[in-house]
């Protein structure tokens, strides 16, 4: 039943011509998949709209081939021939009483053209966004005429293919709309340059262009960023009141953000929900128009609150409903506790910045739902619900066990220690990671729901403990432990003498136990977010920090998962020294022998001690004891033993999340073969 409080967000909202059922709008968010994966796309968008959500947008859509993002994979509509594969996704999303929304862009010198070849184009000489080796050209009047054509052609395209609202987009620094508003890639002297009238003109235009072309049955929405924080450089928070306030009435719906992406989908480390509020509270005052915008809003009275104080009128996300596309649901039949809340880490974002399908931590069937038939909140039941035992309660183990019991096998979940949660619950202490323990929260929670599921807290099982327990199946998730030798991507075979050197620690040294005095390097060999977590612990410890990698850049995994700036500014913030492409050679008491990557000059750095971040092993001892009892599984009753997560491999959180899901998915069923998903496959044809 729903909590009267939250009635408010199930108004329904109207949108130019169209009405949202409820207040809820999964806003554009890219996803790997556009215009490659049409199939998979469309069945991803759909479980948005079957978990409620009142519109379910598209990611970036390219309206012409000079704006070709390649290698990334975002919609098309270049011409009629890419309106089936957006039909199919507002087919999908309509079937749930949901409206389907397109942004189209043109992205202008952020874009590559890598595949189409053609001139980038922007509103004055400058080089491209991303560094690639060619500059993009002036717009002349005549471009000017042709981007609007080109706009209003795939408005008009998106309306066939069955879109209930089309974006014009001027937002994450990503589009030719705003292009023309900033001064730093705007030096034009004629009535699109110059003066903020000027500079908005041609953002005026294309909102009134799509209203002429399909203001008639689609709702138009103008996603706009009201802060680049980039200073006079950018779009500022001033300039952006004028502009609201120029174009207030105009567009059916404001969408508000902050620009660039890595401000939008700010990484909880950085910051926590309702983080955009102080930069887009202004524009509902400005407007009779509805407004959405996001803060990664997981909690219903957050979002309630929003409505109330006037900050918003639709609740969008994109984050959160990448985590638990039934978010809308859930509110409304009052089942707060089994949100599966999204903790930030941003790995949904990573896919797009891999070019790989869409992943997420929290919800291991996100990008599968037509590759593996998976769902989000259904699972095909046991054909036979044996006994299975999971050892070990980090994030593999229990999503393992918690989707085993799903499925109605009777489920036997040991821990060696006293709490659940593994690597999740230590981690979840480290500055700015705390609602990673989402991750297990949700899932002890849903274990508490099962019956079928016995959970045994501080019991560390041998072989013979495994083998007396009765098990039809065993799954070992015992997780990892990080190396202390030094062994990584850069010294393969380890550091002769670090393992045994009393001022060495490692990651799990520093969760468990008091941190190392004086100063203190962090050498990271791992790429990830430990060493950066750690450095950033230890300064705010009132250490003396230096950061050492032999990589080019600090951390290159959170480029991926738009952390790198933010940890960057975090570090530089603290004190902590970095030091790129110093490859450390040698540990003689005090002093770190460095070797520069690239020149091969040493230096010596004297610190205190040394945190060893290069790799982890698999905790898999139990694993292999049992393999080699393999002659006694069958007197025991055990048909199998399976390793996961980073007792198999070590990885990141989601990585053992989606092992533990994958196990408990394709327990008892047969093996589809060697490819064991569906494939998109373009045949010869025009």
């Amino acid at each position: 039943m729903r909590d009267p409080r939250h009635d408010i967000l199930f108004e329904p909202v109207r949108i130019g011509p169209v009405v949202a059922k409820n207040r809820f709008f999964q806003v554009p968010h890219c996803n790997g998949m556009g215009h490659a994966m049409p199939l998979a796309h469309a069945a991803m968008r759909e479980v948005k709209a079957e978990g409620g959500w009142a519109v379910v947008s598209t990611e970036e859509c390219e309206i012409h081939p000079s704006s070709d993002l390649t290698p990334y994979v975002e919609a098309r509509l270049w011409d009629d021939r890419d309106i089936p594969a957006l039909a199919l996704m507002c087919e999908k999303v309509h079937a749930h009483g949901a409206l389907a929304a397109v942004e189209l862009t043109h992205n202008g010198p952020a874009a590559s053209n890598l595949f189409s070849r053609e001139v980038l184009l922007a509103p004055s000489h400058q080089p491209t966004k991303y560094g690639y080796p060619q500059q993009a050209r002036a717009m002349d009047k005549a471009d000017i005429r042709e981007y609007r054509r080109w706009h209003r052609e795939a408005a008009v395209r998106g309306m066939k293919a069955g879109m209930d609202i089309v974006y014009v987009y001027a937002a994450h620094d990503l589009s030719l709309a705003m292009h023309f508003l900033q001064r730093r890639r705007n030096q034009r002297t004629d009535e699109y340059g110059g003066s903020l009238e000027n500079r908005v003109r041609l953002l005026r235009e294309l909102v009134e262009d799509t209203k002429d072309a399909v203001g008639h049955r689609c709702g138009v929405a103008l996603r706009f960023a009201t802060e680049e924080m980039l200073g006079p450089e950018g779009v500022e928070l001033a300039e952006a009141r004028d502009i609201v306030a120029m174009l207030a009435e105009l567009p059916d719906l404001w969408d508000v953000n902050v620009s660039a992406w890595y401000n939008d989908s700010l990484p909880s480390r950085f910051g926590g929900e309702a983080a955009q509020e102080p930069f887009v509270n202004f524009v509902k005052r400005a407007t009779s128009k509805p407004v959405v915008g996001v803060g990664r809003f997981t909690s219903p009275d957050t979002m309630v609150s929003q409505i109330r104080r006037g900050v918003l009128d639709i609740i969008g996300a994109a984050r959160p409903s990448i985590a638990d596309p039934f978010l809308p649901r859930k509110i409304e039949e009052g089942r707060l506790d089994d949100i599966r809340e999204c903790i930030g880490c941003n790995v949904c974002v990573s896919g797009d910045n891999t070019v790989s399908p869409i992943r997420c931590t929290q919800n291991p069937s996100m990008g599968e739902e037509w590759r593996k038939g998976w769902h989000p909140e259904r699972i095909a039941p046991a054909r036979k619900p044996e006994k299975v035992l999971v050892v070990g309660g980090g994030p593999a183990g229990l999503e393992a066990a918690r989707a085993l019991g799903q499925r109605g096998f009777e489920v036997a979940l040991a821990e060696a220690s006293k709490a659940l949660g593994g690597r999740v619950a230590r981690e979840a202490k480290l500055p700015g990671l705390a609602e990673w323990g989402r991750v297990r929260d949700w899932r002890v929670g849903q274990i508490n729901k099962l019956r079928n599921v016995a959970v045994y807290l501080d019991s560390r099982l041998s072989a013979q403990d495994v083998l007396d327990f009765g098990a039809a199946h065993v799954v070992v998730a015992t997780g990892a432990r990080w190396r202390r030798d030094g062994a990584g991507r850069t010294h393969g075979a380890g550091l002769a003498g670090l393992a045994d050197a009393a001022n060495v620690f490692t990651p799990d040294d520093l969760m468990d136990g008091p941190l190392p005095e004086g100063s203190v390097a962090v050498y990271d060999d791992d790429g990830g977010y430990h060493a950066t977590v750690l450095a950033e612990a230890l300064a705010r410890a009132g250490r003396q920090v230096h950061f050492v990698t032999p990589e080019d850049v600090v951390a290159p995994w959170g480029q991926f998962t738009l952390e790198y700036r933010h940890v960057r500014k975090r570090l530089a913030s603290l004190g902590v020294q970095a030091r790129v492409s110093q490859v450390l050679r040698a540990l003689d008491g005090h002093e770190l022998v460095l070797e520069d990557a690239w020149s091969g000059q040493t230096q010596l750095l004297h610190v205190d001690a040394l945190v060893s971040v290069t790799s982890r092993l698999p905790e898999d001892a139990l694993y292999h004891a049992l393999l080699a009892r393999e002659a006694d599984w069958a007197d025991a009753g055990v048909s199998s033993v399976t390793r996961i997560g980073d007792a198999e491999a070590p990885g990141l959180i989601a990585h053992a999340v989606y092992a533990g899901h994958r196990y408990a998915q394709e327990l008892g069923e047969a093996k589809v073969g060697e490819v064991p998903f569906k494939r998109h496959f373009h045949h010869a044809g025009e």
